[in-house]
Parts: C-alpha cells; structure tokens; sequence
C-alpha cells in the first residue's frame, strides 16, 4: 500500500523543524510536498503557510499535513478553519497517539519552540503510524464536528 502525501510548512520558527521532518519523511519513503519557504526568512507569517497546506489537505483525501511554528497554536487555529481539517497540537507522544486514534486529525501541528527536532521528528513519525481506531463513540464525535462545519452564522 502506497504511503499517503504529506504536506508540510512552516515560518521562520518552525523552518528548522519542518526541515527535519521533512528529512526523515523522505528517508521514511513518503511523498512530501513543501508548502513553506525553502529559505528561512525572519519577515513571513504562518497563516499564509498553515493555510496552503491545509487547504491540499482537505482537498485530498487521504493525505496528512505537519505544521510548525514556534508554539504549534498559530498554525493550528489557521489550519482548523478549513472545512474538513482536525490539526491538533502535538507536544508528546500521548498527544501524537490519541489525536489520530480517537480524534482522527489530519494535520499535525508540532512546536518550533520547546521540542527538540529529533523529538520532533519522532512524535510525526507516531502521528503517522497511527491509525484512527474507529470507535463509535470518537466516530460521533467526529460527525459532529463536521455538522458544527456545515452550520452557518
């Protein structure tokens, strides 16, 4: 079975994770799109990124994202704005494991700040290797999320 598509970006203070992750997908033998700058520039700004990716992401099925910034929070208020994304913040691996088996996120969101990049890399491996588990009760849940989605103002 193929490995799914991987969308990543990043802005400046996530550059340096989203490269090793990008690294260490590419060795891993998924296809990685790079959504983010491929120079670290100080002056860009995640919401343009976290939206890009975000947007591939929903628009094929089947496919994950990784996003970073320094805190993880930006890109994942970005990237939930998009009908059809879960982005959870991943901060550990209880975190990496329990957003993909219970709340079956799409997006993974890891801090530029405060993780190391070789833990980093290995909480996006665990996203990935992860499956949703499908229990009724987090199908439910889920299926109410996308009825808070299709609810207008």
């Amino acid at each position: 079975m193929p490995k799914p598509t991987i969308y990543l970006g990043a802005d400046h203070a996530g550059w340096k994770m989203k490269e090793a992750v990008e690294s260490a997908l590419r060795a891993d033998g998924f296809d990685v799109t790079d959504l983010g700058n491929q120079v670290l520039e100080a002056t860009d700004d995640y919401p343009e990124f976290a939206f890009k990716v975000a947007n591939e992401v929903a628009n094929h099925p089947g496919s994950f994202g990784v996003l970073s910034c320094g805190s993880a929070e930006g890109v994942c208020i970005v990237a939930n704005k998009v009908k059809g994304i879960r982005a959870a913040v991943i901060y550990s691996p209880f975190a990496a494991e329990s957003s993909r088996t219970d709340d079956d996120a799409n997006i993974a969101c890891i801090p530029g700040r405060g993780v190391s990049t070789e833990d980093g890399v290995r909480m996006i491996q665990q996203f990935l290797a992860t499956k949703f588990s499908g229990a009724e009760r987090h199908q439910r849940r889920i299926a109410k999320i996308a009825e808070i989605e299709n609810q207008t103002l």
